[in-house]
């Protein structure tokens, strides 16, 4: 793949607690110049991008992040706020918790309701792979499907752990045909990022990626 292919499905990503309107202002221009799938940025940010850049560059944000324990309330509350700003995308955290008490009628729920919220707009959920057990991904898989979501993503980058290319190949066989795998954590090259894309992610998520690239 060339480079330009490969940033084609980046979100080039700065989620960073100490982020500046400065370096957002730069994730998005260097997002526009390699023409990135988006760039994902906090909350607070997605407003003040959105009158800047209006539609140069799609623009996601994430919801629950990065623990997932907010409630469903909350995380809609969120959403809702994130779409009026103007977000194109929005990536959220599940309570990972309750797929470890295996409650997946409530991870079902909040899903859904996120997604109702969301108005259109891509959902991708994030469901934090270092976290889980094989069977819970598997179970994910199937929930993320129900719940009419756009992509399952395996992490928040924040965990103990990042993307790993045997979880890609996990959700590839246990996801439904009209969910897309995004990959995160960890990818920091662009032949890592052609191997996830390979392993059959359709988005990587990476703050170095494109960065690494253009200086």
């Amino acid at each position: 793949m060339t480079p330009k292919e490969i940033f084609s499905k980046v979100d080039h990503t700065l989620l960073s607690v100490t982020a500046t309107e400065e370096e957002f202002i730069t994730l998005a221009e260097e997002g526009i110049k390699a023409g990135a799938a988006s760039i994902c940025v906090t909350p607070a940010a997605v407003p003040f991008l959105k009158q800047k850049f209006g539609d140069q560059i799609r623009i996601t944000t994430v919801i629950g992040f990065p623990n997932g324990y907010n409630t469903t309330a909350v995380k809609v509350a969120e959403t809702e706020d994130a779409v009026k700003n103007g977000a194109d995308e929005v990536d959220m955290v599940i309570a990972v918790g309750k797929a470890k008490e295996k409650d997946y009628d409530y991870l079902l729920r909040e899903i859904k309701a996120v997604r109702a919220a969301a108005k259109g707009k891509i959902l991708k959920v994030i469901v934090e792979t270092c976290l889980l057990t094989e069977e819970e991904k598997i179970a994910l898989c199937k929930i993320v499907t129900e719940a009419g979501a756009d992509y399952i993503k395996t992490s928040t980058g924040f965990s103990k752990a990042g993307a790993q290319l045997e979880d890609v190949l996990l959700f590839k066989k246990h996801i439904g045909k009209n969910v897309k795998i995004k990959a995160a954590g960890g990818i920091r090259t662009l032949e890592d990022a052609e191997k996830f894309i390979e392993a059959g992610a359709d988005r990587i998520g990476a703050s170095a990626v494109i960065k690494g690239y253009l200086k």
